[in-house]
């Protein structure tokens, strides 16, 4: 029967077995899943993830703009993190930069003190 493509001139290589396999496809995917490691809950959260929780924080009124606005915004989170991260801006936190900077300070402090006494100290001895 495949010959009657070859004499006709439709196809004149074409795999007979890739054909057949089709036919089991169906029946194969019901039995063991989903071939080549593929998925679907991979598909599944990123549907929730794009679309339904989007969607529970809308107002669901015309709530096909604030999801996408929704979208936009958690795409642009990654940037600005990687962004972030390239400037050196995620080290630490803002309490620990404030008590360093007061550490810094109060070093600072305790140093011009204690060079006054010493200033002192050896101005009263003469």
């Amino acid at each position: 029967y495949r010959e009657v493509f070859r004499t006709t001139g439709v196809r004149l290589t074409f795999s007979l077995p890739h054909q057949h396999s089709l036919q089991h496809y169906s029946h194969t995917m019901r039995l063991f899943g989903a071939p080549n490691g593929l998925c679907s809950s991979i598909m599944e959260s990123k549907h929730i993830k794009a679309v339904k929780e989007p969607w529970h924080h809308s107002s669901c009124y015309k709530a096909l703009g604030q999801m996408l606005l929704t979208n936009q915004r958690l795409d642009k989170i990654p940037a600005a993190q990687s962004d972030f991260e390239a400037r050196n801006m995620l080290h630490g936190s803002c309490v620990s930069d404030a008590l360093q900077a007061l550490k810094n300070h109060m070093s600072l402090e305790i140093l011009s003190k204690s060079s006054n006494i010493v200033y002192r100290s050896s101005s009263v001895s003469q």
